[in-house]
C-alpha cells in the first residue's frame, strides 16, 4: 500500500496502522507556511536561530532540546479527521490557533538554545524552573494582572516555564500593542524585560545546540489505536463521577404526562451542552462530553425524569456542570454538594 493510500481507508482500518508508517511530512503541507511564518517573525526582531520543527505524538519541546515537535495529525486531512473523531476537536487547527501555539513552543526552544533559565534576571521575574514538567493541575488567578493572557487556562500561571513562554509568545505577535494592551499591570515589566532580553540576542547563534534523532522524541512507533486508547483514557481519568444527590436535584423521579426520562433530554441537548459548557470552561470537548455520558447513564439506573418544556433546565444543567468544571480545574478536585 503506498504512503498515502492508508487516507481512504475507515476509521476501524485506520486506527491499525502504525503512525511511524504513514509517511508523514511537513513539506508540502499547509502547515509548511505556518512554519515559515513563525520563522519570518522571529526575523522580524532580527533573532537569526529558527528552532527546528518536527512531528511528534503532541505539541512539545522536549527539555534540553531546542526544538519543536507538532502533532502528527496536523500533517494531513485524513488524520485531522480522525482526531475530531476520537476527540472531538484538533487542538491548533486553524492557523490562528497553530500560530499561537507555534509561537509558545518557539519560547521554550529559545530557553533551551540560550540557556535563558539560567540567568538571574529571568529568575527574578519568572521564578526557578526545574526539569519537573508542567503540572497537570495548578489553582490560576483568573483576575491576576502579574500574567498575560494567551493559551486558554491561564497557562501563563502554570511554571516559571510556562510563565516566561507565554510572555514571549505575546511579546512576539505581530500587530499586537503588548504594550498599550497590558498598560498598569505587572505582567508589563515581564514583557519590558523580554523585549530587553531578546534584543541582546539579535545576530546571535545559539550557545547550546545538542545532536538529537527526531526520531527518539517522536513516540510515533505505535498504532493508532494505541496512541487514541492512551489519549482518551488520559482525558477520561481527569473526573471522577457525579454524585447522586446533585442529579436529584437537577431532575427527580416524579413521572407522569409532560415529563421524559432525563437521560433522554440528556441526549437531546448534548451537543448544546458540550458547547456552551466548553465555551465557558475552555475544557476539552472530550472530557465534558464523557461527563455528560456518565450523567446520561446514571440518570437511567436512578430512573430520573425531567419536565419536557421546561425553559430552564438548559441554563440550570449547564451551570451546574460549568460549575463543577471550574471547581475542578481550580482545585484539582470535587466538591460534594452538601
Amino acid at each position: 500500500m503506498e504512503a498515502a493510500d492508508w487516507a481512504s481507508l475507515s476509521d476501524e482500518q485506520l486506527l491499525e496502522r502504525r503512525i511511524s508508517k504513514l509517511g508523514l511530512k511537513l513539506e508540502g503541507t499547509t502547515l509548511e507556511p505556518l512554519i515559515k511564518q513563525l520563522y519570518d517573525e522571529l526575523s522580524a526582531k532580527g533573532l537569526t536561530f529558527h528552532p527546528p520543527t518536527h512531528i511528534g505524538d503532541e505539541w512539545f519541546v522536549p527539555v534540553g532540546i531546542p526544538a519543536i515537535f507538532i502533532p502528527f495529525f496536523l500533517a494531513h486531512n485524513r488524520l485531522r479527521g480522525l482526531e475530531r473523531s476520537m476527540m472531538l476537536e484538533v487542538e491548533g487547527e486553524t492557523p490562528e490557533w497553530f500560530m499561537k501555539l507555534k509561537r509558545h513552543e518557539a519560547a521554550h526552544a529559545y530557553s533551551y538554545a540560550y540557556q535563558l533559565q539560567r540567568k538571574k534576571k529571568w529568575q527574578k521575574f519568572f521564578g526557578r524552573t526545574s526539569h519537573e514538567s508542567t503540572p497537570t493541575f495548578y489553582r490560576p488567578r483568573p483576575f491576576s494582572r502579574s500574567y498575560v493572557m494567551h493559551l486558554d487556562d491561564w497557562y501563563a500561571q502554570a511554571h516559571p516555564d510556562e510563565d516566561f513562554a507565554e510572555t514571549f509568545a505575546i511579546w512576539l505577535t505581530p500587530d499586537l500593542n503588548w504594550r498599550e494592551r497590558y498598560a498598569g499591570w505587572r505582567a508589563l515589566r515581564k514583557l519590558e524585560y523580554v523585549d530587553e532580553l531578546m534584543k541582546s540576542l539579535v545576530g546571535q547563534p545559539p550557545v547550546h545546540m545538542p545532536k538529537y534523532r527526531p526520531a527518539d522524541y517522536n513516540c510515533l512507533n505505535i498504532k493508532l489505536k494505541t496512541y487514541y486508547a492512551r489519549k482518551r483514557k488520559l482525558f477520561e481519568d481527569t473526573y471522577p463521577d457525579f454524585y447522586d444527590v446533585d442529579l436529584r436535584q437537577l431532575f427527580s423521579a416524579q413521572t407522569g404526562p409532560g415529563r421524559i426520562h432525563a437521560s433522554s433530554y440528556l441526549r437531546r441537548t448534548r451537543r448544546r451542552l458540550l458547547n456552551s459548557v466548553c465555551q465557558w470552561t475552555n475544557e476539552k470537548k472530550f472530557r465534558v462530553n464523557k461527563l455528560l455520558a456518565r450523567l446520561i447513564d446514571r440518570s437511567d439506573e436512578l430512573d430520573l425524569h425531567v419536565s419536557n418544556d421546561d425553559p430552564q433546565q438548559d441554563f440550570r444543567v449547564a451551570s451546574y456542570i460549568t460549575t463543577r468544571v471550574m471547581n475542578y480545574l481550580f482545585t484539582g478536585k470535587f466538591k460534594r454538594t452538601k
